[in-house]
């Protein structure tokens, strides 16, 4: 959520193995996953590119981008998560840094 409006359903990736997994693998991404205790993520093994959002503490987006298959994220040193959506789905959302996240349910 952001101010209120439901963007996706999250996924929380909480535990070791499921940080790590992330979407490696998958076909697709309904909505979005969150990495808990994340300051980077790469993007191989990935079947589509993805949305990336680095985000604080709190939830606020620090910075956004669009990565390709088979890449590797600089590690942004802010960060404590990482939110991960397939290519194209923030400009749709209008998802910017200072955006303020919820994770609710």
């Amino acid at each position: 959520m952001r101010e209120g409006e439901v963007l996706a359903s999250a996924e929380v990736a909480a535990s070791l193995g499921a940080r790590l997994r992330g979407l490696v693998g998958r076909d697709s991404c309904d909505g979005v996953l969150v990495i808990m205790k994340a300051k980077s993520v790469h993007t191989f093994g990935m079947r589509f590119p993805i949305d990336v959002a680095f985000c604080d503490r709190e939830l606020t987006v620090l910075a956004t981008t669009t990565m390709r298959r088979a890449r590797l994220g600089r590690p942004r040193l802010r960060a404590r998560c990482v939110v991960e959506a397939e290519a194209g789905a923030f400009e749709r959302w209008q998802l910017r840094p200072g955006d303020h996240l919820e994770i609710t349910g």
